[in-house]
């Protein structure tokens, strides 16, 4: 995370756990997207803490690479994938009208800023206790709103009471990232969203919990005879 390589590479192998127990709960292919978000968080976290150790030990090539990894997936991969996640998740009903209107925002905002990460440098320093990353945008007030709706919202869409709350801490974090630290706002929201990720854990073993109950068996009807009764006659 922003705060240190120990702290990014801590961060990261809890994930490693949790994106492995959750991958292994989910019991459908519709949800093995949704399931992998740990297990992303996870490598983006542990990339981070390479960052971390590229200023220490001047190794300036492995730094840009792993300041493009990260940056994908900060900025490209998050805002696609969130939506199109929470929508093959999504039962049938008027919600998913709404969660395509979302995933197309968030398709569109990653190519936006994927062309950014292709056309202009990215450059990752510390500053403090923090990873500040440098990079050009235009519109910015534009494209956050529309990256906000894509990976906050769109859970908060959802039918799915868990997904509902992944959604609602997202925004909150969001909030408390920007204001408290908003010169190094890409760091630090990405580690607390991906502690809130353990949130998915949460809602893929809630789902297996609701499958294997199962819905209840029928009572027999008071006037028809049970096995016994037939055998006696």
């Amino acid at each position: 995370m922003c705060f240190s390589a120990t702290a990014s590479f801590s961060a990261g192998i809890v994930l490693l756990g949790i994106g492995t127990l959750t991958l292994k709960a989910a019991k459908q292919p519709r949800a093995l997207a949704f399931a992998a978000i740990p297990m992303l968080f996870a490598i983006q976290q542990l990339s981070e803490g390479v960052i971390w150790l590229t200023f220490g030990y001047d190794a300036p090539q492995l730094n840009v690479t792993m300041t493009y990894l990260y940056s994908f997936f900060s900025h490209v991969l998050w805002p696609a994938y969130v939506p199109i996640a929470v929508l093959l998740i999504e039962p049938p009903g008027g919600r998913r009208r709404t969660l395509l209107v979302l995933a197309a925002a968030g398709v569109g905002v990653a190519f936006y800023l994927l062309y950014f990460l292709v056309a202009f440098p990215i450059v990752s320093r510390p500053v403090g206790q923090h990873i500040e990353y440098l990079s050009p945008h235009f519109f910015a007030a534009e494209v956050m709103t529309l990256y906000l709706l894509a990976t906050t919202v769109s859970p908060l869409v959802s039918a799915h009471r868990m997904v509902k709350f992944f959604g609602a801490l997202g925004l909150l974090s969001f909030g408390a990232a920007y204001y408290f630290y908003a010169a190094w706002f890409i760091s630090v929201w990405c580690f607390f969203a991906a502690l809130l990720s353990a949130v998915v854990y949460l809602h893929v073993a809630s789902r297996n919990a609701d499958n294997n109950t199962g819905p209840p068996t029928p009572a027999r009807r008071r006037d028809m005879p049970g096995p016994f009764e037939l055998l006696e006659k």
